[in-house]
């Protein structure tokens, strides 16, 4: 089983995952949504311990901390915001800048739940840069690279559709646009590490 989530990296204080797309980041409610990257990376590492998620839909680097210590100083990087993502999307329709933010404060639109969307009134804040790294003119697509300042639950998925540019095979917000899988990717990572007074820089190339 964990050689469907191919481990990166392993030290005494971190392991790096690849998680592919369609697995549960950590178990959800009921039986039969149990196996997950958490449960199997546990099988084979008794002290891995989660330190953030990735959407079940998302592919790409995912982070576990070995014992508490470790877990708590992970933690307390994302929280501070010490740590640097990077990610890959395919989305629909020609951007024509070149780059650019959006700030758009989020909150989850509990009737139609584990949907979010833009709320100024009751939102948290939240901000993603994009850079433009390709144009499709024959799919009609555009490759981003993606910079997520803050960490909200679908941040890049809703800010994208908020901007007209909804990613390709995203049924839970543009779900008229057919695809294979939802395309994006954590592609890197800069994190302290929680014992060694250095950063890790971790890169996992995007299978679409």
């Amino acid at each position: 089983m964990t050689d469907d989530v191919p481990v990166l990296h392993v030290d005494t204080a971190l392991i790096v995952v690849d998680k592919p797309a369609g697995l549960l980041a950590v178990p959800g409610r009921g039986e039969h949504l149990q196996d997950c990257a958490a449960t199997r990376i546990q099988a084979r590492f008794a002290d891995a311990r989660v330190v953030h998620r990735l959407d079940q839909a998302t592919s790409g680097l995912m982070i576990f901390a070995r014992g508490p210590a470790a877990q708590r100083s992970l933690s307390l990087a994302f929280e501070e915001r010490r740590v640097a993502k990077r990610y890959t999307a395919v989305v629909n329709g020609r951007v024509l800048d070149d780059e650019g933010s959006v700030d758009l404060p989020l909150a989850c639109d509990w009737p139609n739940r584990p949907r979010q969307q833009v709320d100024h009134e009751h939102g948290k804040p939240a901000q993603t840069h994009w850079r433009v790294v390709s144009r499709d003119v024959l799919s009609g697509t555009t490759r981003l690279e993606l910079q997520p300042r803050t960490g909200r639950s679908h941040q890049l998925r809703v800010h994208l559709m908020a901007i007209g540019h909804p990613i390709v095979g995203d049924s839970l917000y543009a779900p008229g646009f057919a695809a294979t899988r939802l395309m994006l990717h954590a592609c890197a990572l800069t994190i302290p590490h929680p014992v060694a007074a250095q950063s890790m820089n971790f890169s996992s190339a995007a299978p679409f």
